[in-house]
């Protein structure tokens, strides 16, 4: 029995260690099919033995959640490629699907393995309609430091501009650039997202349409070959970047291989995203995206990575959109980064897509505009004004995402410190038909005044369509004024006004105000553009410090300054506003007129 039981324990054992051994085995078979491991993450191959010939694979993914392997042999190394000491590794790409496709837009971080080891991250492509897919590696030592240094902070992409390489002599755009990083729109109709198209190619943007999938448990769990990215705009449209996993350390996250704007360290929710299939085009090959949950925090877009945290992703600022229209009301909602070059176009965008993109939106019309955007720590800028269709092709709603665009420009060029964004309302009726006004003429009752007397001013104006009006103002001639004195009147528009009586500080030039609260104190008090002004003004200087307007300011103080002003702080005018007027038309005014009124 004793013998028995030992001969049955040693049979256990045996078992056990076969057991164990065809599971190494196991492992050892199918771990170059499936996704890196962690242990094969630390196990990685330097750029200096890496020789042209070696064989390869990369990771990732053609269609749905499948990472898929594909070949790639070594061509060589180019050395200092990227910059001082930061090498590319050129290979070509194998196999029935990469040779069809060729490089595909998205697949910028796919994990490139040489001999087993980690290499690097697929980065670049070479030219436009090659025959042969031949890409760039970055090497995984700079991929990861991409990731934990700000060396690199604000350093330009690797790709060479299309005009750069003609000047350069090279044919068909024959040169290394960035695999392109889809910029997915969800919700927004091309026709919208081309009236931006200055604007996203500058940014080297590929737009690219797409979905959005609700949130699963299993976003977060990253693997090389997956794909994720940056959370731009989110709500009832969504605006994302998607890039390849090129590995994960614990909670970090490494994408790209390349920069996605070169913005630095960033702090931009990080998404899944996850691949429908890939489209196959001769110019340019692309995945199609929906983008899932967010997973973290993108928190480095540098020269060799985008890297990220999985976890808790940053606040977004909040925007509400109501349209009010005979047709409806829509109401709509939105969330996106708080970034200084981001936010105004992004702000814009959006705006103008939730205006002409749904089905209470008619062209045609006069939209009056009302808007609060609220800041931590400041008072909220409210913006008020009415823009009417013209004759060009542009779109009615375009002059309201140029406002809030330029508007959301000035808050961030501020030189004291960053706005914090809390919320975004934006509120716009829109009135059937075009109201506007051109001035036409403006007279006087009388040619001369005496001190204290008030005038009436005529104004002729002359709609879009239809008969020509007369409006009638007055202006006051200040008590104070000397006999003798020649003062100016000013019928005009609410720009012509705010350039008169400010300079050139309240349309954001080098004589604006530098702190925030000024500047905010400034933008309330801008005139709106459906009212015709008339502004009296007398030939005395005005101090225009900082958002301080100091009119019939002491020559002797003027010579202290004049001619010597602190940079962006202190303007002189030669004129002070001495009144004003207006009245209310429901429409845009331009035009200008200047009159001459002596004081006896």
């Amino acid at each position: 029995m004793l013998s028995g039981l030992v001969v049955s324990q040693q049979f256990a054992r045996f078992c056990l260690t076969l057991a164990l051994a065809v599971l190494v085995l196991l492992v050892g078979v199918y771990s170059p099919l499936t996704p890196l491991s962690s242990a094969q993450s630390a196990d990685s191959i330097p750029v200096d033995q890496i020789q042209p010939g070696m064989q390869g694979y990369a990771y990732t993914i053609f269609s749905g959640d499948q990472v898929e392997k594909f070949d790639l042999e070594v061509l060589g190394v180019m050395p200092n490629f990227l910059g001082p000491k930061q090498s590319i590794i050129l290979v070509q790409l194998k196999g029935p699907k990469v040779e069809h496709t060729g490089v595909v837009a998205g697949m910028s971080g796919s994990p490139v393995y040489i001999n087993g080891k980690l290499a690097g991250a697929l980065s670049l492509k070479l030219g436009v309609f090659t025959k042969e897919p031949i890409a760039g590696v970055t090497p995984i030592a700079d991929v990861i430091a991409g990731g934990t240094s700000s060396a690199s902070n604000g350093s330009s992409v690797a790709a060479l501009p299309a005009d750069a390489s003609l000047r350069a002599g090279l044919q068909n755009g024959a040169a290394l650039q960035s695999i392109e990083t889809p910029l997915v729109f969800s919700g927004f109709q091309p026709a919208a997202i081309e009236k931006f198209a200055p604007q996203l190619s500058s940014y080297g943007f590929v737009a690219a349409q797409g979905g959005t999938t609700a949130a699963r448990p299993d976003d977060g769990k990253l693997a090389p070959g997956d794909m994720a990215g940056m959370v731009l705009v989110q709500g009832d449209a969504s605006i994302n970047s998607a890039c390849t996993v090129t590995a994960v350390q614990a909670d970090r996250v490494f994408l790209c291989g390349h920069p996605f704007l070169s913005l630095g360290d960033v702090q931009i929710p990080m998404a899944r995203s996850r691949v429908v299939t890939t489209l196959s085009s001769d110019l340019a090959s692309t995945k199609i995206v929906n983008v899932g949950g967010s997973i973290g925090t993108i928190t480095g877009d540098h020269l060799t990575a985008v890297t990220g945290k999985l976890g808790v992703s940053p606040k977004l600022i909040p925007m509400d959109l109501n349209l009010k229209t005979p047709a409806g009301e829509k109401n709509l909602h939105f969330e996106m980064v708080n970034h200084p070059k981001l936010t105004p176009l992004l702000v814009g965008l959006t705006a103008f897509n939730g205006l002409t993109q749904n089905v209470v939106y008619g062209e045609g019309t006069t939209l009056h505009m009302s808007t609060e955007i609220k800041m931590k720590g400041h008072a909220a800028v409210q913006m008020e004004n009415t823009f009417a269709p013209g004759d060009s092709l542009n779109p009615d709603a375009m002059p309201i995402a140029i406002a809030l665009m330029s508007n959301f420009t000035r808050l961030f060029g501020n030189t004291l410190e960053a706005p914090e964004f809390e919320k975004i309302s934006l509120r716009v009726e829109s009135i059937p038909g075009r109201q506007s006004y051109t001035i036409d003429s403006a007279w006087l009752e009388k040619g001369e005044a005496t001190p204290g007397e008030t005038l009436r001013v005529r104004v002729l104006l002359r709609p879009y369509r239809g008969a020509a009006r007369i409006e009638e103002t007055t202006v006051r001639v200040p008590d104070q004024i000397a006999h003798g004195t020649v003062l100016r009147v000013l019928v005009s528009d609410a720009d012509w006004l705010n350039r008169a009586s400010r300079g050139f500080g309240f349309s954001g030039g080098s004589g604006g105000p530098e702190g925030l609260d000024q500047l905010i104190g400034m933008l309330n008090r801008e005139r709106r553009n459906d009212r015709l002004y008339v502004g009296l003004f007398s030939p005395s200087p005005t101090m225009l410090w900082d958002d301080k307007e100091l009119p019939n300011v002491p020559l002797s103080q003027i010579s202290i300054v004049d001619g010597k002003p602190g940079p962006g702080s202190v303007q002189i005018l030669r004129e002070s506003l001495a009144s004003e007027s207006s009245v209310p038309l429901g429409g845009p005014v331009t035009g200008v007129i200047s009159l001459n009124l002596p004081v006896r």
